[in-house]
């Protein structure tokens, strides 16, 4: 019995454009990281307030109200997707977003739901 390809309901040239559209395995693997940054409220909380400054972890534990802990492991997160930057100044790490698409997307989501 051979396995012969399903009929589309679709026209070619729409069948090739979502061919041709949706991403390669690779850049959805990398969309869903990216996504994932959205997926938790201390990280949203986290990235809303880097969106308006540079800031440390205390105070970004103090401001938010999470211990440092947490604080340091979310941003550890953060870091490893390439959503934050750090640069240090004597011994303290200041954290800031790495760019500012990553505040737009929390602004469309704010305004997809209305708000």
């Amino acid at each position: 019995m051979s396995l012969s390809k399903p009929v589309l309901l679709l026209d070619k040239k729409t069948a090739g454009l979502v061919e041709n559209y949706v991403p390669s395995d690779e850049i959805l693997e990398e969309l869903v990281s990216f996504f994932s940054l959205f997926s938790d409220l201390t990280r949203i909380k986290m990235i809303s307030a880097l969106a308006i400054s540079e800031m440390c972890v205390t105070d970004l534990s103090s401001l938010l109200g999470f211990n440092q802990t947490t604080v340091s492991h979310q941003l550890k997160t953060l870091r490893d997707i390439g959503a934050v930057k750090y640069r240090r100044e004597g011994k303290i790490i200041l954290y800031s977003l790495k760019n500012d698409v990553i505040s737009e997307v929390i602004l469309k989501g704010v305004e997809f739901l209305g708000y």
